[in-house]
């Protein structure tokens, strides 16, 4: 049975700062647009700023629909699944926004998370739904490691690369919505 929570309490910020992996679902507004899951990871990239606030690392990648969407409307949910240990899973219903290169703010951000080249932005989420559920049927995995491909190709595109890469595949999303235009 799930449970609902008034905040993320520590208990909770411990266990979504400790996965590896989390998914994030975003949608346009249009009936007919394409809902979008997108994995993300690497330890770190996934901060608890507050009891109603996280916000992760967005790196230069192959779309862009979170950015278009939350540009759009905001809407977003984070799912962060126990694959190791005790089973949970933890979701966070929110309003996002984007935090992007060039932004001031952003300056105040990066320093919680570790280095990565292409950053693009930061999603920063304000969180008005948190609950966790059991888990009992997300299978067990042992995790090996973290992948270091995106890295070594955003450090080898370099940052003229970055903005060619960007403005190439990141403009809109696949609805035609505007993504990235920095």
């Amino acid at each position: 049975m799930g449970t609902v929570h008034p905040a993320i309490d520590e208990r909770l910020a411990t266990f979504v700062e400790q996965q590896p992996v989390f998914f994030v679902a975003t949608a346009p507004l249009a009936a007919d647009g394409h809902v979008n899951v997108s994995p993300k990871g690497g330890r770190g990239t996934l901060v608890v700023a507050g009891p109603h606030t996280v916000a992760y690392l967005d790196l230069t990648a192959s779309g862009a629909e979170t950015i278009a969407h939350l540009r759009e409307n905001g809407r977003i949910t984070l799912m962060v699944c126990a694959f190791e240990g005790r089973p949970n899973i933890v979701r966070l219903h929110g309003t996002g926004r984007v935090v992007a290169l060039g932004d001031p703010e952003l300056d105040a951000w990066l320093p919680r998370f570790p280095e990565h080249p292409g950053v693009r932005a930061v999603i920063v989420v304000d969180v008005h739904r948190v609950s966790d559920s059991c888990g009992f049927a997300v299978p067990r995995m042992d995790y090996v490691g973290e992948r270091d491909i995106l890295d070594k190709a955003n450090t080898h595109k370099g940052e003229e690369g970055l903005l060619a890469y960007r403005d190439l595949k990141n403009r809109r999303s696949l609805d035609g919505l505007p993504a990235v235009d920095w």
